[in-house]
């Protein structure tokens, strides 16, 4: 039986590098009083750790702490698509090879051509999560999910162009990978992304003993605090909208997120759970040419691959072009210069994380309070906060 690694404890002081003191004192000040919530944000700059940061509250009567995780939404979709790299490098799948050659089943409703590149871009048409499966628990069930998902026809938009997979993305990363591998998708991600980077705060299946960690999620997630099933309904029917309650407005979806069962799901697109100082580890990877602490991660050629953008048409569920990469979006900054080669995942109600090469910046961020005051669906904090730390690394 192989030897269990030995993770690094959880760290109990902080980190600032003096050149990091105000995007620290952003930071802190997000996190004045209890409604504000908590979170934390960790910084590396060409493989050292710059920042690691926390504050405010896990929930009414918990402080956060260097130990809290948080479920991070759609930033987990950025893990699922790096566990994805690294076994492509070893040619354990091909980004042009069909995702049926792995997973036989997928073929089926003219989906024999489609392939792992699609996958990664979101142009499979299979964005449709709304009504996939019967029950307002059903996305709980993997295998029924993997099924329906497997027997479902492609949208034909995917022919224009991507459509952004909200929630159906991470179940069809993890059961291609799951089936390329012969192992269960949790298993990969501890033997490709947690053990290599020596931290296993990357949990879609979060441990029993773990789950107090978890930071509590808050206010709730209904788009300006309306009926979720009303609202999803009339979105459902709205031309421009459409996409959008298809992909990631299933009904009950604002009862699961709080739901614990959750925790012992594998839902990659959406319920991973991370500390912003695991995921930084991995972006700092990404964005130090694939070294960390002397340790290559990734080679310099999937990097190239990883980084190029795939397409630049327009998203038929956001209504916009995103020039999405190989699994991820560049990242978005509350700024006029935009980094030219990042990539990284946000999520929605506000975590996030993403790798700048060009600078050897890479951030993290996660926190509890979803969203702001007007909507608990996205804000500008992470986009703020990058944009600081962006203007610290270049001055």
């Amino acid at each position: 039986m192989p030897a269990v690694p030995a993770y690094p404890s959880a760290r109990t002081e902080m980190l600032v590098d003096p050149r990091f003191l105000p995007l620290a004192d952003r930071f802190f000040s997000m996190y004045r009083h209890p409604h504000n919530g908590g979170g934390a944000l960790v910084a590396y700059v060409h493989g050292e750790k710059v920042l690691d940061v926390w504050a405010g509250y896990a929930d009414r009567e918990r402080r956060w702490n260097g130990d809290t995780v948080a479920l991070s939404f759609s930033t987990g979709k950025g893990v699922a698509s790096t566990v994805t790299h690294r076994l492509a490098e070893r040619g354990i799948v091909d980004y042009d090879a069909p995702v049926a050659a792995y997973w036989p089943e997928f073929a089926a409703a003219g989906k024999e051509s489609i392939t792992i590149r699609d996958l990664l871009t979101h142009r499979t048409g299979l964005h449709k999560v709304r009504g996939l499966v019967p029950g307002r628990l059903g996305l709980l069930d993997y295998d029924t999910v993997i099924d329906a998902l497997a027997a479902a026809a492609p949208d034909p938009r995917r022919q224009r162009g991507p459509g952004y997979h909200a929630v159906t993305y991470g179940w069809l990363v993890a059961e291609t990978v799951s089936r390329a591998t012969g192992k269960p998708f949790t298993q990969v991600v501890r033997e490709e992304i947690a053990e290599p980077l020596g931290v296993d705060e990357f949990w879609y299946q979060v441990p029993a003993d773990q789950k107090p960690r978890i930071a509590k999620l808050f206010p709730h997630i209904n788009p300006g605090g309306l009926d979720w099933r009303f609202t999803s309904s009339v979105l459902a029917h709205m031309g421009p909208l459409r996409g959008l309650a298809e992909a990631a407005m299933p009904d009950g979806f604002d009862e699961l997120v709080r739901n614990p069962a959750v925790h012992d799901a594998v839902m990659p697109g959406w319920n991973g759970v991370f500390s912003a100082r695991s995921l930084a580890r991995m972006y700092a990877a990404i964005a130090n040419g694939g070294v960390i602490d002397g340790t290559r991660f990734l080679k310099p050629e999937t990097l190239e691959q990883m980084g190029a953008v795939q397409t630049r048409d327009r998203d038929y569920v956001l209504g916009i072009k995103l020039a999405w990469r190989l699994g991820y979006h560049p990242p978005i900054l509350a700024s006029r210069v935009q980094p030219t080669r990042g990539l990284g995942h946000y999520g929605v109600g506000g975590s996030g994380a993403y790798a700048d090469p060009e600078t050897g910046l890479a951030l993290a961020f996660v926190t509890n309070r979803l969203g702001n005051a007007v909507t608990a669906l996205g804000d500008l904090r992470l986009a703020r906060l990058g944009a600081e730390a962006q203007e610290i690394v270049r001055s």
